[in-house]
């Protein structure tokens, strides 16, 4: 296990090796489990400032309640996009619930080691990250689903999607695969606004034509912030 170090701070990590040891590494880690669970995937570098400013301010709302219902979040833990718009939302809002990145250990900058050109800084406001075995951007795809189960443990879960690149399909199936409702946020740009065309009809992207025909997803558009705060209460808020 580490913990901050160097110049700049980072979360308390752990690493497993097989989806066997998550439930130990999540006790070790101090995460309660048996909690309702938003996995957080889309946009990382790919986003705008303006884009970020949006989101943040569509998702203003739900970091609060997310802390009244006693639930967590996970997502990719790293310094961009849709995971520095959680962390820095949570401090804002002085919320309590369990952050927690899920990241493939050769993606990202860790204190004491060497790092690939193109590794990602760990978002410093997330409250603990799972590294799981990886070296390549999406590796952490199936991990991510399988520690958002293990928190969850029986409780409600679901996985927001804003924006996005190739590998939010993959993180969009591995939660359809394992019965997540998925709701994308549509008008947040790329994958998300794809799979929302698709919706609609346009289906010249076979990737997004399938996640959109899911009965398990649900397209919510960013204009209407009461509209995604319903959907993710319908479904997370302990008293439905």
């Amino acid at each position: 296990m580490t913990g901050a170090a160097g110049e700049r701070a980072v979360p308390p990590s752990a690493r497993v090796g097989q989806p066997a040891d998550i439930p130990a590494v999540l006790r070790a880690l101090g995460v309660d489990v048996r909690r309702p669970v938003l996995v957080s995937v889309g946009g990382a570098g790919g986003m705008t400032p303006a884009d970020l400013a949006v989101m943040a301010e569509a998702l203003a709302p739900v970091i609060p309640a997310l802390d009244e219902w006693g639930a967590a979040i996970v997502d990719g833990g790293t310094d961009s996009g849709v995971m520095k718009v959680m962390g820095r939302l949570r401090a804002a809002a002085g919320a309590r619930f369990p952050l927690v990145g899920v990241a493939a250990e050769g993606t990202v900058i860790l204190p004491g080691t060497s790092a690939r050109p193109d590794a990602a800084a760990l978002e410093p406001r997330h409250t603990q990250v799972i590294l799981v075995p990886g070296q390549a951007w999406g590796d952490e795809s199936p991990w991510l689903s399988r520690v958002a189960a293990a928190i969850a443990d029986g409780q409600p879960s679901l996985t927001l999607v804003v924006n996005g690149g190739q590998i939010t399909y993959d993180d969009i199936d591995h939660s359809l695969l394992a019965g997540r409702p998925v709701i994308i946020l549509a008008g947040t740009g790329r994958t998300a606004d794809t799979i929302a065309a698709a919706a609609h009809g346009d289906t010249g992207d076979p990737k997004a034509a399938q996640a959109a025909a899911s009965p398990g997803t649900r397209i919510v558009s960013l204009d209407d912030p009461q509209a995604l705060y319903s959907a993710i209460e319908s479904i997370l808020a302990p008293h439905r």
